[in-house]
């Protein structure tokens, strides 16, 4: 195999680094009056109200670079965050970006994650405005701040939902989940083989929810265009399940779901065949699809189904009934929050 160039980093050192990693980047908003090249960024949103949401990655914690390639790292880097904005039905418009860098690391390694984060930040129209680089002991750091903008009186919040909204998702559940147990199960084998071959064959979606997901910017657009305000909102990072009960908690409600509304695609149930895993366990609490969560008044039934994409799940209750869903056999179970938590061990 040909071998791969390697620059050191120190080469060039923090400030050259910092230079070469994000010279030619041109502002695509007018909010940003001043990007990468100051002390500090300026920004300028006159009449909008300002959205701010931070992320913090870490290696071995959050991703693993056995099967993540860096480009892909820097592009869901970026749309994760992207996610947190148009969650709050806001638009992103700009990021800092900050990595902790060990020596393991090269300018080339650098370039392949910097060309993900700059094609996500070009495929929705955010700018790179600034950041920091830093020595790592402990492989790479990522910490990302999105910075965004709304009408005051479009921006949603968690705790708007009210009884008999219709709860309702963009997407479908489970597949990111199932594309990473895959991953970790090739990684298995992989580590005992010299000439190994990952069995991806027809799971395609599954790495790509994965690996690549996207921000569900369209739906923001789709509600704008029907004059469409939420009464609540999220984005499903932690589990559909976990993220159901926040908005019931921070809104004082209860809820029901149907298990049979719940959007599954046909590769995430045959992946979790395969794996002898509960499909509906896998879809309410697999995390890391990064679809919208949200609620709309009843009267809306008719015009939030013709929206491309979201389906109606359930409702919004009185608090007394608490969270549940109902199987398809009619039974009904409590929700529980059994999302997954970076603090657990």
């Amino acid at each position: 195999m040909e071998e791969k160039k390697r620059t050191e980093i120190a080469t060039l050192g923090e400030f050259g680094l910092i230079k070469h990693l994000t010279e030619n980047l041109e502002s695509k908003n007018e909010s940003t009056l001043k990007g990468v090249g100051d002390d500090a960024a300026v920004l300028e949103y006159k009449d909008k109200k300002t959205l701010v949401t931070t992320d913090l990655l870490l290696e071995g914690v959050h991703f693993d670079l056995t099967y993540v390639p860096l480009k892909h790292l820097g592009y869901k880097s970026a749309v994760v965050n992207f996610s947190d904005i148009y969650a709050m039905n806001g638009q992103p418009k700009q990021i800092t970006v900050s990595l902790g860098i060990s020596k393991r690391f090269s300018i080339e390694d650098l370039e392949e994650f910097y060309a993900g984060l700059r094609l996500a930040c070009e495929v929705y129209g955010v700018d790179i405005v600034g950041g920091d680089t830093s020595a790592s002991m402990t492989g790479l750091t990522i910490s990302i701040t999105c910075i965004g903008e709304a009408d005051t009186d479009k921006i949603v919040y968690r705790n708007g939902a009210r009884e008999n909204d219709l709860i309702c998702v963009s997407g479908d559940f489970g597949a990111a989940y199932m594309g990473l147990q895959l991953l970790e199960r090739e990684k298995k084998v992989f580590a005992g083989e010299s000439d190994f071959q990952p069995a991806f064959e027809g799971k395609e979606y599954l790495l790509e929810r994965q690996l690549k997901p996207e921000a569900r910017k369209d739906i923001i657009k789709e509600l704008s265009d029907r004059n469409i305000v939420p009464t609540a909102m999220m984005d499903v990072s932690d589990g559909l399940s976990s993220e159901l009960l926040h908005i019931c908690n921070q809104s004082h409600t209860g809820c029901r779901i149907y298990e049979e509304r719940i959007p599954i695609d046909y590769q995430t149930a045959s992946m979790a065949e395969e794996f002898n895993i509960n499909l509906v366990t896998v879809a309410l609490n697999g995390g890391e699809d990064y679809e919208l969560l949200f609620t709309v008044p009843l009267t809306l039934h008719d015009e939030v189904i013709t929206i491309p994409g979201v389906r109606v799940i359930g409702h919004i209750t009185n608090p007394s009934l608490g969270a549940g869903m109902i199987t398809r056999d009619g039974t009904e179970i409590a929700l529980k929050a059994q999302g997954w938590n970076s603090l657990n061990d």
